[in-house]
């Protein structure tokens, strides 16, 4: 029993330890994990439906995951778990994980205070795991590790789960995809009644396999807190827009016919944007969005600063007229078009600066033409919206959305001295 009593840890303190999971994961060597990382183990070892974790790049998913297993397997030892990656390579990292931490001082303590005897592992390779917990009938093993590409045929687990099974293969080809989600239907078959499947990774085309999974929990990188401003922007700034969307944001837009290739560039001074113009992208209704856009140009540079709101303006033009007056940039221009004016004229009675004017050039040219001229020269405010920007870096000639630009493309060409 010598582990036990290396690890410091009291029979009172185990009940702690597993309300606070992300604790057993910093002692036994994950020390970036914060209680977020917490609810995630909660999810996976206590939960009792399905469960699907999207999360961002780096938020130590598979750490989590690494001392889910472990737990999942010390807890309810006659449940046995298959675990999937998308390669065996891949199963074979997460299987020397579990070994260890199941060797670790920690997990020796959880299993003497529950079970009064020590934990060992019985049997143990690249693909399986056992420990002296485990008693099967059938002989098969506590932990089990697959490749996509092995068959599973004849498998069974009450545990089934799936660990970025889903990657940028599965945003190239078609053909990878239907693999991915032929594959992951045929889980269902091998879980146990009464049985849950798992699943952690990150969405890499808006057909993949995702589409397939269900409770999904989603956290960006904007939500987690894990990433400062600054690692953001280095980050950003070292792949495509479409990379850094897809492992970041988890979201998926366009790289093929893309206007706006290089990525954002950022500042955290409002004060730039201190008596410029603002512009509003009006929605009336259907799937448009409503666009706000604050703009200023220093000489060779234009700011801006950017909100969208899946909303009819009318809902938000009190938040569109307090952004304006926030940013001090005025006047408030907005379409005519399909308002006759009215918009206009409802910003001007409430006793603001608002603008109307005629729209008479081609969308696509108008965002060619402005839009993408200046961007190698176009700094954003931070705290503009991410699926302000997130339209913008997807718009193509055939994008579903694009207020976004459409309002951007107003602004820099009213800096750029064109004359409406």
């Amino acid at each position: 029993m010598s582990n036990r009593k290396d690890s410091g840890i009291k029979a009172s303190d185990i009940r702690l330890l597993l309300e606070h999971p992300e604790k057993i994961g910093v002692a036994v060597g994950f020390t970036d994990l914060k209680p977020l990382h917490g609810e995630w183990i909660r999810q996976m070892v206590f939960g009792e439906e399905d469960y699907t974790l999207q999360a961002h790049r780096g938020a130590f998913k598979s750490s989590c995951l690494a001392v889910a297993i472990a737990l999942l397997m010390v807890l309810y030892p006659k449940r046995n778990t298959i675990f999937m990656r998308k390669t065996d390579s891949n199963v074979t990292e997460m299987m020397t994980m579990v070994s260890k931490i199941l060797r670790h001082p920690v997990f020796q303590a959880i299993t003497h205070s529950i079970y009064k005897k020590e934990l060992t592992i019985t049997a143990e390779s690249l693909d399986h795991i056992s420990t002296n917990l485990w008693k099967s009938p059938m002989g098969s093993y506590q932990l089990q590790g697959f490749g996509m590409r092995t068959s599973i045929t004849g498998k069974h687990a009450y545990y089934v789960i799936t660990d970025d099974i889903c990657n940028v293969d599965d945003r190239i080809s078609r053909a990878e995809r239907q693999h991915t989600i032929a594959q992951y239907d045929e889980l269902q078959n091998i879980r146990n009644r009464g049985g849950r499947i798992i699943n952690l990774g990150t969405p890499w085309h808006k057909d993949d396999v995702f589409c397939r999974m269900t409770n999904i929990h989603r956290y960006d990188c904007y939500v987690t807190g894990l990433l400062s401003n600054e690692q953001l922007d280095t980050l950003r700034a070292s792949m495509s827009p479409s990379m850094f969307a897809a492992n970041y944001e988890l979201k998926h837009i366009a790289s093929e016919n893309a206007f706006f290739i290089t990525p954002p560039v950022f500042t955290d001074n409002m004060m730039v944007l201190r008596n410029g113009i603002s512009h509003v992208d009006a929605a009336y209704g259907g799937e448009d969005y409503t666009a706000f856009t604050c703009g200023k140009r220093e000489d060779d540079t234009i700011y801006l600063y950017g909100r969208i709101w899946h909303k009819q303006v009318d809902n938000v033009l009190d938040q569109i007229i307090a952004e304006a007056e926030r940013m001090q940039c005025w006047p408030l221009y907005c379409e005519d078009n399909g308002d006759k004016g009215f918009l206009g004229k409802e910003i001007r009675r409430r006793g603001y600066y608002g603008k109307c004017y005629t729209e008479n050039q081609n969308k696509v040219i108008k965002i060619a033409s402005f839009l993408r001229k200046w961007w190698p020269n176009i700094v954003f405010v931070r705290g503009t919206d991410p699926e302000y920007i997130n339209q913008i870096m997807d718009y193509t000639e055939q994008a579903e959305h694009d207020d976004a630009p459409d309002s951007a493309a107003a602004v820099c060409r009213r800096l750029d001295k064109y004359i409406w």
